[in-house]
């Protein structure tokens, strides 16, 4: 049975090693319709935590009993429960984004008052850090997004351009991140260093020199040679790699291969940000090597293999219960990294078909488990054969 859901707004992070992706758990509602595209823009004022709010956008979705998804004109996801609600219009004027200079301005006005921007091409970056800083993190994210989007072309999936700048927030040391991230993380801030929040569609991270370049002469670095040197760093290469697989969630959920809120298994995002994880800081292109052995999962994998149960192609597939389990959330993460590389490499046509089929899928309509056993068996075929095809594999020397 298909699972329908609208949230109540309440924010539930969830956090496993390496990666933190904010992601809106809905409460439960029985039954709800997508929105049809329309040229309205609607209006919503409501009332939240003793405050009386307004946003104005495009309608995703409306409950039954009257709850709303909203999509406001700097992207970023509102869920209004019908009891929080004073007023709803609607008007003739198109949705539109707003333009980059309204974007630049709300989110300054979120932030304390010492933060700057720095723009690229695809990119707002908004810090308090060093402008060297700034400009690595934009160049970094824009090396992404060349290969990302090079990458995808090339396998012959279409991806579109972003609706929106991609929106990056970078705090020139942990303490201020902290401060700024708990409200929203909670206890799991302590846990990362950068997280991609699917509510707001933004990345939040800090400056990590401050970190590894402990040790180093010259301090916190201010040149992007520097920071390469610092980060290139055998001990900052995991780190630097969270980023790079947070920026990659986001890229994913504004190039059209996944949407916002819609039930893309754990297994198929997750396997593309594990895929795309670590730059090579020595090249001005960064990913010299997109689909290379990514060391740290497979020699995880291997350990995983000497007691991996029989139906561990199903747990993964069937739900994301094993990257919620901080006691196999590293195995899910090494066995998702490993299907997704065989996948890629031996079953292309097919992978891209099943992408195309998952690209499609609405937020808030959830598939059950035999639901999503049944679309990949669709794809690729039966689950013990394949096993046995991928088990063979990724056994090979490499």
């Amino acid at each position: 049975m298909r699972r329908n859901a609208l949230c109540s707004c309440d924010k539930h992070s969830f956090f496993v090693p390496l990666r933190l992706c904010v992601r809106i758990f809905l409460g439960a509602l029985l039954c709800f319709a997508l929105a049809a595209p329309a040229a309205a823009l609607d209006h919503v004022t409501f009332s939240r935590d003793g405050k009386t709010l307004g946003v104005s956008g495009r309608l995703l979705v409306e409950a039954q009993d009257g709850g709303l998804l909203m999509q406001a004109r700097d992207g970023v996801l509102w869920a209004i429960p019908p009891d929080e609600q004073t007023e709803h219009t609607s008007d003739a004027v198109p949705f539109k984004p707003f333009a980059r200079e309204e974007i630049v301005k709300r989110v300054l006005g979120e932030l304390p008052a010492n933060f700057r921007v720095h723009q690229t091409a695809h990119y707002l970056i908004f810090y308090d850090t060093s402008s060297a800083y700034a400009q690595w993190c934009g160049a970094l994210f824009e090396r992404l997004y060349m290969a990302f989007t090079n990458f995808w072309t090339r396998k012959g999936f279409k991806l579109v351009e972003p609706e929106f700048p991609l929106v990056a927030i970078v705090f020139a040391d942990r303490q201020s991140y902290l401060r700024f991230s708990r409200p929203e993380l909670g206890e799991a801030a302590e846990s990362v260093v950068g997280y991609y929040a699917m509510n707001t569609n933004r990345m939040t991270m800090y400056d990590l020199t401050g970190v590894e370049a402990r040790g180093l002469n010259g301090g916190r670095s201010r040149t992007s040679v520097q920071i390469n040197r610092i980060l290139s760093q055998p001990n900052a290469q995991r780190t630097v790699a969270t980023i790079v697989h947070e920026a990659t969630h986001q890229i994913a959920f504004n190039c059209g291969l996944h949407i916002r809120l819609s039930d893309c298994p754990l297994w198929f995002s997750e396997g593309i940000a594990v895929y795309f994880e670590t730059p090579d800081l020595s090249s001005a292109k960064g990913w010299r090597g997109i689909g290379s052995v990514n060391r740290p999962r497979l020699e995880r994998f291997y350990r995983y293999l000497a007691a991996r149960p029989a139906d561990s192609l199903e747990t993964l597939i069937r739900d994301d219960s094993r990257f919620r389990d901080p006691k196999r959330s590293l195995d899910a993460y090494a066995e998702t990294w490993a299907l997704t590389y065989f996948l890629i490499r031996q079953h292309p046509k097919e992978y891209v078909a099943y992408l195309a089929m998952l690209s499609h899928k609405k937020p808030l309509l959830y598939d059950s488990p035999d639901e999503r056993l049944d679309q990949f068996r669709r794809a690729f075929g039966e689950l013990k054969q394949l096993d046995a095809e991928f088990l063979r594999y990724m056994t090979r020397p490499r």
